[in-house]
């Protein structure tokens, strides 16, 4: 530590980096099991029918904007500018840049939001240009897009909102807000449908009654902080043109893997009806982990990289990506392998009810599979993005992105075609060159940052390696013995089924922590190491 340098926070130690990961990781674990209930009620309730690919686009498109703008290139550039206000200025001037942040925020979403409604049916040609040929999907679609969009709005304020709540380390309310997306649409779903002549409308409603919900939510924090925004346009203001000059070419750099799934659906668009339905019930389980631990890691980490680069400890920023590194694959690894053999069954146990066929669940099964090999790629570029955005560095992300997309784009028509001519299984194509996309995306932006200087491989990797791949084949090998043959997961019930994978994954997670303790891995070496003080 230099010694112009502030003793660290709670927040930048191992100890305050390990609590609040684990708090916004066990509070997005509630969001994201309720998440699984939504997908649950979903699937029984439309399938994979035109109906449910039609609200699937409509409600993919705002919530791929709102990764934008609320998860990523926003907030990658917002808090790195936040932190530099908080470490300089007065409490007036990180006011006075909240209040200019949320008026260009806000008002250039309602600009974007209003010329979607009005060209719904455009918007609907762009994104699912497969859908036109196909008039009534294609107007259902449009209708739908014109009810949700709005949410892009509302979720992106929240977003806002969040970022400032997570800068002073209040990280539990941000973390808890997606509950309620989930809470309404399980609500739309079974309660609000019959009120409709078409009951998908009612999930449409539910997710912009929930960008409401979730906007409030945020705001009693906010008052506590006196930072409620009051919005004003200025697009003239220092703060809000830096956060502009990292975020333009920060939307594109820090999104590569939502632009790709995004293209997913674009090419889904083509294939037979149920393809965007399958990639979207595989995609939701593959982001389960992902959600919990890759996103939670990257949320926590972000505000410490930004205080130690504004603060010049630069050996703390590379121990905090060395600790962000390990700890998602900590858990990445086992969950990818588990995912994997466990595809089939999974999908059977939370979503084959109701109107969710057999053949449904064959075919998410293989996307399912093409995404997990990938879910280690996505959870190491959440958490090595923030080493760039934090230095304020957007050209570099911009220049791998770009690879990245267009490695993605070549790869869709190399694998797309040819499983879709001989198999019928194009969406799987689409699933396997995004996950092949998302580890070359991972694997240049690790060399980036070790060419920088910025990150160095901290001692005890080999050990580590070797520990992490030996407890993950212990928990392989505990899973194949005690998984059941696929056939007899169709014949039970649904408590029955969800007591096997239960059995199944709880035998899984206790070879894998025994064989961790066995080969000498202790609480203690889940901390950041103890330098970063």
């Amino acid at each position: 530590m230099t010694e112009s340098s502030p003793p660290p926070t709670s927040e930048q130690t191992g100890s305050g980096l390990l609590r609040s990961s684990a708090l916004v990781g066990s509070m997005t674990m509630t969001s994201r099991v309720l998440g699984l209930l939504r997908d649950i009620v979903i699937a029984a309730f439309v399938g994979a029918s035109a109906n449910a690919d039609a609200f699937f686009v409509a409600f993919k498109i705002p919530n791929f904007l709102r990764r934008l703008f609320a998860e990523g290139a926003f907030s990658q550039a917002f808090v790195p500018v936040l932190a530099d206000y908080k470490q300089e200025d007065s409490v007036a001037a990180v006011k006075a840049l909240v209040d200019r942040v949320a008026g260009v925020l806000a008002g250039t979403l309602l600009l974007i939001t209003s010329v979607t409604i009005l060209a719904a049916p455009v918007v609907t040609a762009i994104f699912a240009p497969g859908f036109v040929s196909q008039p009534e999907k294609y107007q259902l679609t449009s209708e739908l897009i014109r009810i949700t969009f709005p949410y892009l709005l509302l979720i992106s304020m929240t977003g806002f909102c969040g970022a400032i709540l997570n800068s002073y380390g209040r990280f539990a309310v941000p973390a808890f807000t997606p509950v309620f997306l989930n809470l309404s649409l399980i609500f739309a779903a079974t309660v609000a449908s019959p009120w409709f002549d078409e009951p998908v409308f009612a999930l449409a409603w539910g997710v912009f009654l929930a960008g409401i919900i979730q906007l409030l939510f945020q705001l009693p924090s906010l008052y506590r902080l006196e930072l409620v925004p009051r919005p004003v346009w200025d697009t003239k203001d220092e703060g809000v043109r830096r956060i502009l000059k990292l975020m333009v070419p920060a939307l594109f750099g820090v999104s590569v893997s939502q632009i790709n799934l995004l293209l997913d659906t674009v090419l889904a668009s083509f294939l037979p009806t149920g393809s965007v339905s399958w990639l979207y019930y595989s995609d939701r389980l593959a982001e389960l982990p992902l959600g919990v631990f890759g996103i939670a890691t990257a949320t926590v980490i972000l505000p410490n990289l930004s205080a130690h680069r504004a603060a010049a400890r630069e050996s703390q920023f590379s121990l905090t990506l060395d600790w962000a590194m390990r700890s998602v694959l900590l858990i990445g690894v086992p969950a990818a392998v588990a995912l994997i053999f466990l595809a089939k069954p999974i999908l059977i146990t939370l979503f084959q009810y109701g109107a969710l066929t057999p053949s449904d669940v064959d075919m998410a099964a293989l996307s399912m599979r093409a995404y997990s090999l990938g879910l280690i790629a996505f959870m190491l570029v959440k958490v090595l993005a923030p080493g760039f955005y934090a230095r304020k560095d957007t050209a570099t992300p911009v220049k791998i992105g770009i690879v990245a997309m267009v490695a993605n784009m070549v790869m869709n028509l190399l694998f797309v075609l040819p499983l879709m001519y001989y198999w019928n299984i194009g969406h799987m194509g689409l699933a396997l060159a995004t996950s092949i996309a998302a580890w070359l995306n991972a694997g240049l932006l690790l060399r980036g940052l070790l060419r920088a200087s910025v990150y160095h491989f901290q001692p005890g990797w080999p050990l580590y390696i070797v520990r992490l791949l030996g407890a993950t084949g212990a928990m392989a090998v505990a899973v194949l013995l005690l998984a059941p043959e696929n056939s007899l997961w169709l014949e039970w019930h649904w408590q029955r089924r969800a007591l096997e994978i239960a059995l199944v994954c709880g035998g899984g997670i206790a070879a894998y922590l025994l064989t961790h303790l066995l080969m000498g891995t202790r609480l203690k070496h889940l901390r950041a190491p103890s330098a970063i003080g």
